[in-house]
């Protein structure tokens, strides 16, 4: 038999503030043009995850039309194939968030 202590590693990652897992059809668009549809797929006050259908650049300005609360400028932090991150411009506010969170909620999976 072993036994170990262990203390949890405390996070000091660069969120700013907590991300949450969502499902959410939204709308990608450069300078008011190329409306593509995408998911996002977590969320934060700062910015969220998207998976699209085309390829989005590092360092491109986007305007992400989510549901409920309608046009954010952000801008593309990180791009892999079909799957990005974005900053938002403006932080959004606590209803906002929470609206959103509720809105594209992801069930967790029960347990057996």
């Amino acid at each position: 038999m072993f036994a170990a202590e262990f203390e949890p590693a405390i996070s000091t990652g660069r969120r700013r503030s907590p991300r949450a897992p969502v499902s959410l059809d939204a709308r990608v668009g450069r300078g008011g043009y190329d409306r593509a549809l995408c998911k996002v797929t977590d969320i934060s006050l700062h910015g969220a995850r998207l998976q699209t259908y085309s390829a989005l650049k590092k360092g491109s300005m986007i305007w992400l039309t989510l549901p409920r609360l309608g046009q954010v400028a952000a801008t593309i932090v990180w791009a892999d194939d079909f799957e990005a991150g974005c900053q938002f411009y403006e932080s959004l506010n606590d209803q906002a968030f929470a609206t959103l969170v509720d809105y594209g909620h992801v069930p967790h999976p029960q347990a057996a």
